[in-house]
């Protein structure tokens, strides 16, 4: 994947406070996810975007903004451990929807060299607290860049999703990324309502979901389910009552992992000095 184009910060910053995103979760809570998206978008303008990794609820939310503001901004990141698929779709829904501005995003080559020196290529079979350095490095810290230089962002987040996602609202703070405005538009829907959504509006559709896939990550750490599993229980399979998710939403915090990142986070400051 190539980026595309600068993040436009183009606009006033807008922010809310506890009390009114709560106040604003509440009179949303009920509406439709049009409703919600379209508040999102006359409410933050360029300050706002989609961040996706293609999946299906995600695709549902490009396409609903889409038919509310063509050129809508789209995040996704490419970690470079990618399925050779999901490159290939990305390529697909870009040519979809064409007046959409991307953003592809990269880790730090530096700091990916420096975790790969340190702990192997495929550290994430080691421990959970490697698995989560993993996408710490790869995922987690390019995104929360890109989103300094937004108000608010587009998840496909669904309560029924996993336990520590039960509780998301509609519209919420993310205090974990400096108190932007979170947008979960698809909270309260299942995974049913998705797929007729997909279906009804002929919106492209990830190849893997053909093959078994329910959740799409990178290509080491996930796999098609067996019949019974939760859709998350393709996600770092081999991993004991560990959480499913790679710090983006649920913050993670272990003494090891941090002292590892910060380890890993000084060699690559001392490589670009050199």
């Amino acid at each position: 994947m190539t980026q595309l184009l600068e993040p436009d910060t183009a606009g006033a910053p807008v922010s809310f406070g506890d009390l009114e995103i709560g106040e604003i979760a509440l009179d949303l809570d009920d509406q439709d996810p049009e409703d919600v998206i379209a508040w999102g978008l006359e409410t933050f303008g360029d300050r706002i975007a989609i961040v996706t990794a293609l999946q299906k609820d995600g695709m549902a939310i490009l396409d609903m903004a889409v038919k509310i503001k063509p050129d809508v901004r789209v995040i996704t990141v490419d970690t470079g451990r990618l399925p050779q698929e999901t490159y290939a779709f990305v390529d697909e829904a870009r040519e979809h929807y064409p007046q959409t501005r991307w953003e592809v995003l990269f880790p730090d080559a530096s700091e990916v060299e420096a975790m790969v020196q340190r702990r192997g290529v495929n550290l994430f079979r080691n421990s959970v607290e490697e698995r989560m350095l993993c996408c710490q490095i790869r995922k987690v810290r390019p995104l929360v860049k890109a989103l300094r230089g937004l108000d608010a962002w587009f998840t496909g987040l669904r309560r029924d999703q996993w336990a520590s996602r039960a509780a998301i609202q509609k519209v919420q703070l993310d205090h974990d990324h400096e108190g932007i405005v979170k947008i979960n538009a698809l909270a309260d829907w299942e995974g049913d309502e998705v797929d007729a959504y997909l279906e009804a509006n002929g919106v492209p559709v990830h190849p893997l979901y053909a093959q078994g896939y329910t959740s799409i990550g990178c290509a080491p750490c996930t796999r098609p389910i067996e019949s019974g599993e939760n859709d998350r229980a393709g996600r770092w399979w081999w991993e004991t009552g560990a959480p499913k998710e790679c710090g983006i939403h649920c913050p993670i915090e272990t003494g090891s992992f941090e002292h590892e990142a910060e380890a890993i986070f000084a060699a690559a400051e001392r490589k670009h000095q050199q």
